[in-house]
């Protein structure tokens, strides 16, 4: 069902044109990430739903209802952002509260609200410790308690996760998403790190200069880019023009395109392949490698053409810098542009 609606929405600030006719749908209970490196507009399409910034054009719809004007306070909608605004004179549990006593709900359903809220994330036992005690993670999920706790219809996370170290980050990616699901929340998640993205959505939305590039599951958006901004933003893409690679790989020339080929498809070997017409072929010299955990980054030269291949960490697959080699590429995982 859909349940939030953004409708040719446009944004100026002065003679900046931020956002261009945006339109976008987004179904209940959905955890959606806009994805896109500072600047695009993602940050600003978050804080229209949340009435924080006033649309210059449009319309924006929730749960069957117009909310492009509406009172912020109005809309039901909880935001948690970079910053994580804590109350630095009131400890944990107030700080949780804080949201339901405005609503001058009666004490004991506060008291049972807030405590459900610190046990799902996990701060149990640090109730009376003030933000000045906790950790950067623990702030945050004092500032996620906070906003689960009004229950409220939209969840709204502006790079929450930006300031906190790798393996912190991991973790409170899952938390999020436990209690997403867990609460039966809509969820719009906005990050300019693909990872992020790829680990936490249903459906990104790629932003560029105000405009959705592209909308898909993080396995589609991946594997079937639209064009070769998609490209080479998630994941690693070789970007070829189609003029070059004819001429390293014998193939027929198919005019102005690009092909874009994923380095993990990329197979390698010593031995030249037996050619059938299921595959593209290239050979060339290793010119850098780069280990990289349980994948190896190696560069090779195809004729003044760089080439990234990533493989498997195996010793008995290693190559040198210098080495002549072969390789090969399923033309089904290989896409036009």
């Amino acid at each position: 069902m859909t349940y939030i609606v953004f409708q040719d929405i446009e944004k100026y600030y002065g003679d900046n044109h931020v956002l261009k006719k945006t339109n976008l749908s987004i179904e209940k209970g959905e955890f959606v990430t806009l994805l896109g490196s500072s600047g695009c507009g993602k940050s600003t399409l978050l804080r229209c739903l949340a009435g924080l910034e006033q649309v210059t054009r449009g319309k924006i719809f929730l749960d069957g209802i117009e909310v492009t004007h509406m009172n912020p306070r109005d809309r039901n909608v909880g935001m948690i952002f970079q910053q994580y605004s804590l109350f630095p004179n009131l400890n944990v549990y107030n700080n949780i509260a804080f949201g339901l006593k405005m609503k001058k709900m009666d004490k004991d359903s506060i008291d049972q609200s807030v405590k459900e809220a610190i046990k799902m994330v996990d701060l149990t036992k640090k109730e009376k410790q003030y933000p000045s005690q906790l950790s950067g993670g623990e702030q945050q999920r004092v500032a996620l308690a906070r906003c689960i706790v009004t229950r409220p219809k939209v969840l709204l996370l502006d790079e929450p996760l930006s300031a906190i170290d790798a393996k912190l980050r991991k973790s409170l990616q899952s938390q999020i998403k436990e209690i997403h699901k867990e609460l039966e929340m809509t969820s719009i998640f906005v990050t300019h790190d693909q990872n992020e993205a790829m680990t936490m959505s249903d459906t990104i939305h790629l932003m560029k200069d105000g405009v959705i590039e592209q909308s898909a599951n993080p396995f589609e958006l991946y594997s079937k880019p639209i064009n070769n901004f998609a490209a080479s933003f998630i994941g690693n893409y070789n970007i070829i023009p189609w003029k070059i690679f004819s001429k390293l790989s014998n193939q027929e020339y198919m005019g102005d395109k690009n092909i874009v080929i994923r380095p993990e498809i990329i197979e390698i070997s010593r031995v030249e392949y037996i050619r059938d017409n299921n595959h593209y072929y290239l050979s060339g010299s290793i010119k850098d490698i780069l280990p990289q955990g349980n994948i190896i980054r190696y560069t090779a030269d195809v004729n003044k053409t760089l080439l990234d291949i990533d493989v498997l960490n195996a010793e008995a697959k290693l190559y040198e810098v210098g080495e002549y080699v072969y390789f090969r590429m399923k033309k089904g995982f290989c896409i036009n542009l």
